[in-house]
């Protein structure tokens, strides 16, 4: 995962994932524009196992997080210093989630984003929808479904880590370990979707599980 080489950026060609634009509208009277960005809406799934008490995570390398680590100056450069700037400083830890990118219900997404990423074959019936909420607000809008389920060590198959060309690695945290991730003065490696969804789970679900 953190094995980086031969980093630089280029104009965005035509995307299947990302299309900017810009919005034109009138305001109280005043004309206005706006730069935006289309994507997909998505599903994150809280993954708990209850077999062992600790919080299903995924870790990944995000290169949005990389590129704002690296100063303006050194953007400029035709490839970037991997040396000066490491792949550790782009690794997120995040809940298991996925775009919305076929005709299913959101469910069954999210069921086979948990299969994929983390390996447990979950039940339909074990999904619990939390809520919904738009992610990105200032250049997207996109609309992510939140879901709750919880697995056991007999869920687990031989999958996880992934589909294609994904990197994912799968991480477990203890109960008091995710109150501390919460509790950070920060910075904290992890997206505020992830936040909010440890602490809904501290707040709803946490009390049946201590000991």
């Amino acid at each position: 995962m953190e094995d980086l080489t031969n980093v630089y950026f280029t104009p965005l060609p035509d995307s299947p994932y990302v299309k900017p634009f810009r919005f034109n509208y009138t305001q109280n009277g005043m004309e206005k524009t706006w730069d935006l960005l289309e994507v997909h809406d998505s599903v994150a799934i809280i993954v708990f196992n209850v077999s062992r008490n600790v919080m299903v995570f995924v870790k990944q390398f995000r290169p949005a997080i990389y590129y704002n680590h690296i100063q303006p100056q050194d953007r400029k450069e035709k490839v970037i210093d991997t040396a000066k700037y490491p792949a550790a400083l782009g690794i997120a830890l995040e809940m298991c989630a996925g775009i919305i990118d076929k005709i299913k219900p959101v469910e069954e997404i999210a069921r086979e984003e948990v299969l994929e990423e983390c390996g447990y074959d979950v039940p339909l019936e074990k999904l619990q929808r939390i809520t919904s909420y738009r992610a990105g607000v200032g250049v997207q809008g996109a609309l992510q479904t939140l879901f709750y389920c919880e697995v056991t060590d007999d869920m687990k198959t031989e999958q996880g880590g992934g589909v294609d060309d994904e990197i994912i690695e799968v991480i477990e945290k203890s109960i008091p370990e995710v109150e501390e991730m919460v509790s950070s003065s920060g910075p904290i490696p992890s997206p505020p979707s992830c936040l909010f969804a440890l602490m809904w789970f501290l707040h709803y679900k946490a009390h049946q599980f201590r000991k």
